[in-house]
């Protein structure tokens, strides 16, 4: 999912600022940890109970009217190494899997990373999906090639990569993991002690800091996707709280009952797995507790805000289709739906504002206005509008005064 915070420099960036804090209104939400439990003697407590519960969830999704699980012939791959010495050692608790295209340069950073973890009952699956620079990568892979798992296919995808790994991943937990991400020496442990204080959750995300080429760079996830409250399909669709995808673990058996990643899908893939779990009610949490730190750099899927953008709406009206919604939850997803186009319009007036086109501009804040879900929002569109049609290079006159003025000297946009 895009960053919902990212720092804009104009006057319609304060608009689309605006747009998005009056939909996500709320503050964070803090999630405390109970005093330390034994993990795996909590979760083997409780193995009959979850296996009772996912299979009526099971038997539930595959006859929910309207709901799709055809998946994709699995791709083909070989095996380049095993992490155990023995065919027949015990499966671990965890595996990490992380999909890998293009980022030879970044991955050892990664797995030295998972390495240093202080839990250690976790195996590593690296699925290269079919990267330009595989000779760099396998160069790369080299020092680790006796611990982690190496599957080779063509590219799919992020989807397609993440399904292969969940596919021969042998533990009852996945850590979804970024091959340019790296994790803090507890991040394991402390995911899976929150797993063990409520055996009954199928998935638990973690906070991130967020470093590298952002404006948001020293924050952390939350702050710029916050989560609140329960985490329900309801809340997913709101955007009042966000699975951070590269701090999550969720258990195995859930992601293989709702279908695995859609593969259709390369931007926004993940948001439409948590909101089929959500939906299918297995049971999120999440903690605040900076766990990760994210890497934000050009050239990442993430950063495509307007084709990211349109990608949620895709999604979004996927999840219409396969997922038999109450009328209530219909109208909530259709609500997200016209943010996001109200978002795509704010962006394209913003571009034609600054490339000088005053007419085809103000058309973009048009539509922007009869997509925005908020009446403040719409009111506030809709006079912006009516300045444009009459007096637009008036309000660049304006604009350019107010930034060379103020704190905004330093944006880079020209004059025509």
């Amino acid at each position: 999912m895009a960053f919902i915070g990212e720092t804009r420099d104009s006057v319609f960036g304060q608009m689309f600022t605006e747009l998005e804090v009056l939909v996500n209104d709320g503050s964070p939400y803090t999630d405390e940890l109970d005093e330390r439990a034994l993990a795996r003697t909590a979760i083997a407590s409780s193995t009959i109970t979850a296996v009772w519960r996912r299979t009526l969830r099971t038997v539930r999704i595959l006859n929910s009217r309207g709901f799709s699980s055809s998946m994709a012939t699995p791709p083909s791959y070989s095996r380049a190494a095993s992490p155990t010495s023995g065919a027949l050692a015990a499966a671990p608790a965890v595996s990490v899997i992380i999909p890998a295209y293009q980022t030879s340069a970044l991955i050892g950073e990664t797995l030295d990373s998972v390495f240093r973890q202080t839990f250690t009952d976790f195996e590593v699956v690296v699925v290269n999906d079919g990267s330009p620079d595989t000779e760099e990568l396998e160069r790369a892979l080299a020092p680790y090639r006796n611990r982690i798992v190496y599957i080779t296919q063509e590219n799919g995808g992020p989807s397609r990569a993440r399904n292969t790994a969940i596919r021969h991943a042998r533990g009852e937990f996945v850590a979804v993991l970024d091959s340019d991400d790296l994790l803090m020496p507890t991040y394991l442990d402390e995911q899976m002690r929150r797993l063990a204080d409520d055996p009954s959750l199928d998935l638990v995300y973690a906070n991130g800091l967020i470093f590298g080429d952002s404006p948001l760079a020293g924050r952390t996830l939350m702050d710029a996707s916050p989560s609140e409250g329960k985490v329900t399909f309801e809340q997913l669709i709101d955007t009042t709280c966000t699975v951070l995808t590269s701090c999550t673990v969720v258990r195995r058996q859930a992601v293989m009952d709702v279908g695995l990643f859609d593969e259709r899908f390369w931007r926004s893939e993940d948001f439409h797995l948590w909101a089929r779990l959500a939906f299918h009610r297995y049971r999120m949490a999440y903690q605040r507790q900076p766990l990760v730190r994210h890497r934000r750099r050009p050239g990442s899927l993430s950063r495509e805000k307007l084709p990211m953008t349109s990608a949620i709406i895709e999604v979004l009206q996927d999840l219409q289709r396969i997922l038999p919604l109450t009328a209530a939850q219909r109208v909530r997803v259709e609500r997200q739906i016209a943010r996001r186009r109200a978002e795509i319009a704010l962006e394209e007036g913003r571009t034609l504002f600054f490339a000088g086109h005053y007419a085809a501009a103000a058309a973009a804040l048009g539509r922007a206005a009869r997509c925005a879900p908020h009446w403040l929002t719409r009111a506030r569109l809709r006079m912006v509008y009516v300045g444009l049609r009459l007096m637009p290079r008036q309000l660049r006159r304006l604009y350019d005064a107010l930034r060379h003025s103020g704190p905004a000297a330093t944006a880079t946009h020209p004059t025509p």
